[in-house]
């Protein structure tokens, strides 16, 4: 089997300044999965440069294996550090790991978690319609389950 560590290494060899990874995983049958991102978005030719460079430092006649490096897809949870960085001024979803949703915006990330900006309709005392309340809270990444960006089409 192919090891997850030697894919990695290959994989760091080839990103560009600014690149970084985001995942690798490679299954029992070596479907290799290859996840890369940077603040500047990911193009075709850097995940061929990527792909070209892992190839052709394994040998498929010891071991056939299946390949995709691609950037972190956009429904896809944060894994990383840098993809909270990234998101700095963005809007996410967060779900912590004792259950609570939230939604709003990374205002900085630091290497224990990240401040939100969160937004919440409360119904205000004495009116009818419900209001948009701001809570600011700091989030640290042990206490996260997932956090997802929000894709807005406006």
């Amino acid at each position: 089997m192919i090891k997850k560590e030697k894919i990695i290494q290959l994989a760091e060899e080839k990103l560009s300044d600014g690149m970084f990874l985001v995942d690798v995983t490679v299954s029992k049958s070596n479907v290799i999965n290859v996840y890369i991102d940077s603040m500047d978005g990911v193009t075709i030719d850097e995940c061929i440069t990527i792909s070209r460079n892992i190839e052709g430092q394994l040998d498929r006649d010891i071991e056939d294996f299946e390949l995709q490096v691609s950037s972190s897809g956009l429904g896809q949870p944060f894994k990383v550090i840098q993809q909270y960085k990234k998101n700095i001024g963005n809007k996410v979803a967060v779900v912590t790991n004792n259950g609570e949703s939230f939604q709003g915006e990374i205002k900085n990330v630091n290497d224990t978690g990240f401040e939100l900006e969160a937004f919440k309709m409360v119904k205000a005392e004495g009116k009818k319609k419900k209001e948009k309340v701001v809570e600011n809270h700091f989030l640290s990444f042990e206490d996260i389950k997932t956090t997802k960006a929000i894709i807005s089409f406006k």
